[in-house]
């Protein structure tokens, strides 16, 4: 990794897990990290820790992606607060355990773990240098069709939804790279880590806590924390890595006509 200080990095989806790894991470090395998340408390807890590990508190906003009013708020605050974000770590995500639809109108997985990211980085594009999507291997299970967001209301499947926010995270990376050629753009695999995912269900994140083959957060905030700071010559824009080298990811996820049609729902899902 680059010797980089001072640059501006804000990590959604902060409060815990990779998210607040990678903070740990990155603030150790001298960046500024900004917080984002949705619950204060935990948003507080997470600053403290940075400090304790640190010695610097960081800045920190609270935002709830379900509601994509929330995100227009936080780029305005963040618009305000720096000229330049040099790296924007699109990290925040969730599986859902229940359909469940936003105050929007969709389907709760694609716009907690797409359709926000989406949006607050179109909001903020002309500021940032570099984008880190943590997007994940359970694409496989994805079955995005860009015609209809809300595709998987019609028969719920918890992992089945999880994956195709993760293939619209790929393809998203991918598209930004043709998009916004000025700003580097890269999805990545954390491998299956320990996170509150599945804290709403007291026997899944009981098997989570315990299961000996899951990364640690610190372990899954590798390569986000590489993308992150690695030169750009060694790097490959829009690209999907996993621990720290690209990966060839099937065509569902990397098809420029299907990454092409779900930027324009995409514009069309957040206007």
């Amino acid at each position: 990794m680059e010797e980089v200080t001072g640059r501006v990095v804000v990590i959604t989806g902060a409060s815990s897990g990779i998210g607040l790894s990678a903070a740990v991470a990155l603030a150790s090395r001298g960046d500024q990290v900004v917080l984002v998340g949705r619950d204060p408390a935990r948003l507080s807890a997470a600053a403290a820790e940075v400090r304790d590990a640190t010695g610097t508190l960081p800045a920190s906003f609270r935002a709830d992606f379900a509601a994509l009013d929330d995100v227009r708020t936080l780029a305005e605050q963040l618009r305000s607060a720096y000229d330049t974000i040099h790296v924007l770590a699109n990290n925040a995500g969730a599986i859902v355990l229940h359909p469940a639809t936003t105050v929007d109108g969709y389907e709760l997985t694609i716009q907690a773990n797409h359709l926000a990211s989406f949006l607050l980085t179109v909001l903020l594009h002309d500021r940032i240098e570099r984008m880190v999507v943590t997007a994940s291997g359970a694409y496989r299970w994805g079955d995005l069709d860009p015609r209809d967001l809300n595709r998987p209301l019609e028969r719920y499947f918890p992992l089945r939804a999880y994956g195709t926010s993760k293939q619209a995270n790929i393809l998203f990376a991918g598209e930004a790279a043709r998009q916004w050629p000025g700003m580097l753009s890269f999805a990545f695999h954390p491998g299956v880590v320990r996170t509150r995912f599945y804290n709403d269900n007291r026997l899944i994140a009981w098997g989570m806590k315990r299961a000996p083959l899951l990364r640690s957060p610190e372990r899954g905030a590798e390569t986000l924390v590489w993308l992150a700071t690695a030169d750009p010559a060694r790097l490959v824009n829009g690209a999907y890595y996993y621990d720290k080298k690209p990966r060839r990811a099937a065509a569902k996820a990397t098809d420029p006509a299907l990454a092409g049609a779900l930027w324009k729902a995409s514009e069309q899902a957040i206007s």
